[in-house]
């Protein structure tokens, strides 16, 4: 600190400097956080609420005997890295806090790298990764009706991507309800879920049993999507990897806070 003498006594004054950053970057990043954060907030609580409405925070052993994916896990993980980052990166910024905002940064490094890597692998191992896809689609094809979660994703999902199984309706065999075995003496038999029907527009309603004796080979079949979820799956995989690995490179040159 500066110091003068004036007849024997001594003077501290401090010197003014500039602000490092301006304050519209500075608030600009802080909004964006802050936003963030909540969204993560609200992710968490909702996964939270999912679990106790299905019993499992009262029952936390019964999560390894969940069949398929349950989707309330996308719900608890994403919230986790969003509430994470977004109050690192919240206080980091109002507060221009070194520390935070050098963790938020290597966090969003570490997350860049870490997507980076995987598309490199998903690029370079495309047959083995559609395998795995095929995989865990007719996994959760069998535990279609496990879990009413499950069941409300896949229905979106066929509906939404106007696809059927994991290659096509003959993926749905391998499900107990929908299977053609002799065995099977459920109503659904030969059949496949509504979400695999392809919607008349001219119709309200939707028809839950439009699904029910397709496969039967005496049985015409209507109006069905035909094709398999897998490499519309795929493609959804590869956008999203290149729109991620862009976000936090956006992120992280964004403002000059990080260089603090």
């Amino acid at each position: 600190m500066p110091r003068r003498q004036t007849q024997g006594r001594q003077y501290y004054y401090r010197t003014y400097r500039g602000p490092e950053v301006s304050c519209l970057t500075k608030y600009c990043l802080f909004g964006f956080n802050i936003i963030f954060w909540l969204v993560g907030a609200t992710f968490l609580a909702i996964g939270l609420w999912a679990w106790a409405e299905k019993g499992v925070l009262t029952n936390l052993p019964s999560i390894a005997q969940l069949k398929g994916f349950d989707p309330v896990w996308l719900f608890l993980v994403v919230g986790a890295v969003m509430f994470v980052l977004g109050f690192t990166g919240c206080v980091g910024a109002l507060r221009e806090n070194t520390y935070l905002l050098k963790f938020f940064s290597t966090f969003l490094g570490l997350i860049f790298f870490l997507e980076l890597t995987a598309g490199v692998l998903a690029f370079v191992f495309k047959n083995w990764i559609r395998d795995q896809l095929n995989l865990f689609i007719n996994n959760n094809v069998k535990a279609y009706r496990d879990d009413i979660d499950l069941q409300n994703l896949i229905d979106f999902a066929q509906d939404y991507w106007q696809c059927c199984g994991a290659h096509g309706p003959s993926d749905w065999d391998q499900n107990i309800y929908f299977n053609c075995s002799n065995k099977n003496r459920s109503r659904e038999k030969c059949g496949v879920p509504f979400s695999c029907c392809v919607n008349d527009p001219a119709e309200d309603v939707v028809n839950t049993q439009c699904g029910y004796d397709v496969r039967l080979q005496e049985v015409k079949i209507p109006s069905l999507d035909t094709l398999g979820c897998v490499n519309i799956l795929l493609q959804l995989l590869f956008f999203f990897f290149a729109l991620s690995v862009e976000f936090p490179q956006y992120l992280l040159n964004f403002s000059p806070l990080f260089h603090l």
